[in-house]
């Protein structure tokens, strides 16, 4: 694995506005690349990945993996397809192994909800992304189930790349900080 190359902030007002910023940054992804999600409940994870899937033109209807823990989405054109998997349940490197997404990753792009700390061994470059919801006057990385999900509350974005493959900036996150 190689060393981490950059990270950047964002705030994003809305779900919608999430959307845009995801799927301009789908515009910047091709075949191989690995995002890692994290953030709580209702962050916005799945949202995120509807953004991206549009920026990548892959079919639309991206909706979350939870209970059957990867879903691929077909390119519309002749882009990579979306490989989009959720790694909650999943508790060991054997559990991982289990979801075979290593047999997609030179054709799609992939992207691990709850994955940090699971699926950073699939590829040597990747871009984790860290979705937070504010509460009251404190920013919450990990909200409690329960919780109202506000698709208009703010959330902060950091992204975090890691690789070679992300050496350079790619535009849609050099608009961030």
């Amino acid at each position: 694995m190689e060393g981490q190359q950059w990270t950047r902030t964002l705030t994003v007002h809305s779900a919608a506005e999430l959307q845009r910023f995801a799927a301009d940054l789908g515009g910047d992804l091709a075949s191989g690349d690995l995002v890692i999600l994290t953030g709580g409940l209702g962050a916005g994870k799945t949202t995120f990945t509807q953004g991206l899937g549009r920026g990548l033109g892959v079919r639309p209807g991206i909706i979350s993996p939870t209970f059957v823990l990867v879903r691929v989405h077909p390119p519309l054109s002749d882009g990579p397809a979306l490989v989009h998997a959720d790694a909650y349940r999943l508790e060991s490197a054997a559990d991982i192994d289990d979801l075979d997404l290593e047999s997609t990753m030179d054709t799609s792009v992939t992207v691990v909800e709850w994955g940090a700390g699971r699926v950073e061994h699939l590829a040597a470059s990747r871009l984790e992304i860290r979705l937070e919801r504010p509460v009251g006057s404190e920013t919450v990385p990990h909200e409690s189930p329960g919780t109202d999900n506000d698709d208009d509350e703010p959330r902060r974005v950091l992204i975090t790349a890691f690789g070679q493959r992300w050496a350079n900036t790619p535009p849609a996150a050099s608009r961030l900080d």
